[in-house]
């Protein structure tokens, strides 16, 4: 709260600060960081700021000019990158749409084509990118879109957010920057953490939009590894019940594995997994509980990421409560751990501990 009074308070070029505030808010409600309704309280805090450094009237001094910042509050759909992608692809590999179709498996493919069937879309229209879509088409695209997921169950489709507008032609959702930033923050192509912070925050600047769609286009690389794994977890039962928790462990030789070292990608990975577990499987136990996910981190240490989320539940309030009992069960059997996250239900682990600690957190928890 403290950057949105910062940008309430200046009254010149706060516009910049003012969305980096809007980004940094997107990002908390995309990584889970805060509730959902925590999000929609503090979107109508932040829409009182736009409304004021944004308003323009309609006279020949306020038309927009080429290098001008402008930024509006909308409702907009839950899926990701649409606007830079294919509205296909884009459905395909939003977590929202993912796991309410249940995109992982033949029956919700088949989903896909129903819903797509009832908005009336044309396959060429939606395989195509956004924007060179018609624009009859695109004019009309979320209320058409909305209408049919309320049919198909997806009532929560769409959802307060901000755009922003960089002079004539470049429209960017604050979800699309969040996600371009964090792809380009943890960057395996560029092994160098100093490197990618510096890309990263480079991206959030309205003069080196290029940089920002270069992380676009990692994102989606991403994005779709994220659901291709999440399928081939499920597909293949890789995620056992260990009792208290969920458990799933993805090994050397995964694909595309290298991803999943890196703390927010991983995070994203088991939001989502866990997620669409929780519709895939008929075991009501199963449903109501958290889970507990590994993946290689450092080979030449020989070290694993742990990280724990609380279960996939209607409540507002998710409280985790991994951090305390990763402490816990490292200290119990001499497990050699490093916090070393702002999140600290995420640690790294010596992989020969792995299965001491993995019994005490069980008896921990149990």
């Amino acid at each position: 709260m403290v950057i949105f009074e910062l940008a309430w308070i200046m009254s010149k070029d706060s516009n910049d600060m003012l969305w980096w505030a809007i980004v940094g808010l997107t990002d908390q409600w995309i990584h889970d960081k805060i509730t959902h309704m925590k999000y929609v309280t503090d979107v109508g805090t932040v829409q009182r700021h736009v409304s004021r450094h944004n308003h323009r009237n309609e006279d020949e001094e306020n038309t927009l000019s080429i290098d001008c910042m402008r930024i509006s509050f909308d409702y907009d759909l839950r899926l990701a990158l649409y606007q830079h992608w294919s509205l296909y692809e884009s459905i395909c590999h939003s977590s929202y749409t993912y796991a309410n179709l249940k995109l992982w498996s033949m029956q919700g493919l088949k989903r896909l084509q129903e819903f797509l069937a009832d908005m009336g879309l044309p396959l060429k229209q939606v395989r195509q990118k956004f924007n060179s879509m018609d624009i009859s088409l695109k004019e009309n695209l979320r209320e058409m879109i909305e209408e049919s997921a309320n049919k198909f169950g997806m009532k929560d489709i769409r959802v307060q957010t901000f755009s922003v507008h960089f002079g004539f032609k470049n429209k960017f959702l604050a979800s699309d920057v969040v996600y371009s930033a964090a792809s380009l923050l943890e960057n395996i192509e560029k092994d160098d953490v100093n490197e990618n912070f510096i890309e990263a925050l480079d991206s959030l600047s309205r003069t080196n939009l290029d940089k920002l769609q270069q992380g676009l286009e990692l994102a989606k690389q991403q994005l779709r590894a994220i659901h291709q794994t999440v399928a081939s977890c499920i597909c293949t039962n890789l995620i056992i019940s260990q009792g208290p928790f969920l458990y799933c462990y993805l090994q050397e030789g995964t694909p595309d594995v290298k991803i999943y070292s890196k703390p927010i990608c991983m995070k994203l990975l088991c939001k989502h997994l866990l997620k669409c577990f929780v519709r895939s499987t008929k075991n009501k136990r199963c449903k109501v509980l958290p889970l507990v996910m590994a993946a290689p981190m450092d080979l030449e240490k020989g070290t694993v990421i742990v990280i724990g989320i609380p279960p996939e539940t209607e409540s507002s309030d998710k409280k985790n409560f991994f951090g305390k009992a990763f402490e816990k069960a490292a200290e119990s059997t001499s497990s050699r751990t490093l916090h070393d996250h702002f999140d600290i239900s995420i640690i790294e682990l010596k992989t020969e501990d792995r299965s001491k600690f993995l019994d005490a957190l069980i008896s921990l928890l149990s």
